[in-house]
């Protein structure tokens, strides 16, 4: 069972996936959750999608003076690193739904911002449900899986209630 893992969200402007506008993030140890972080942040490239505001309904004016993504991570690691700090950067295991687009994500912004990326573990809670709920269930989107593992996913696509969700979901069938 994954007890110490750091379940992570993004939501982003535009089509980019460097284009994170916001971040979602639940800190788990020991099989609990023991803290979480959420933050608007000043996406790049620095437009919205008219798609992307309706499914998260954030925009320029919520953004335009968040900080900037370097900022952002350097707190969020801080976190991190205050609950493992036995673990490299590249040690922490980070949980998604869907892994392959919040990594994608990770990567991408590190390289709009010149970042070294830590060669992060990215565990996929999307790839576990299939795995364990199979076809019994309709889908394998977040809120369906939460659902089934007890978790009332009640503001999908904020950063943080995913992140939550996803925490919830990998405690369960990770």
């Amino acid at each position: 069972m994954l007890n110490d893992f750091v379940a992570i969200d993004f939501e982003t402007a535009n089509g980019e996936k460097s284009s994170v506008c916001s971040v979602g993030v639940v800190i788990v140890k020991g099989g609990e959750v023991v803290d979480s972080f959420y933050s608007l942040i000043h996406p790049r490239p620095d437009y919205y999608a008219w798609f992307c505001q309706q499914v998260h309904g954030l925009g320029y004016d919520d953004t335009c003076d968040a900080y900037d993504f370097p900022e952002v991570w350097s707190e969020l690691t801080e976190r991190v690193h205050n609950y493992f700090p036995y673990m490299e950067d590249s040690e922490v295991p980070f949980v998604a739904h869907n892994a392959r687009f919040d990594e994608g994500c990770l990567k991408a912004v590190f390289r709009a911002y010149g970042m070294a990326y830590p060669d992060y573990v990215f565990l996929d809670t999307l790839c576990a449900s299939r795995r364990c709920f199979g076809k019994t269930l309709p889908n394998h989107q977040l809120q369906t899986v939460a659902l089934a593992c007890g978790f009332d996913l009640r503001q999908h696509h904020h950063a943080l209630a995913d992140a939550e969700a996803c925490a919830a979901i990998a405690l369960k069938i990770l």
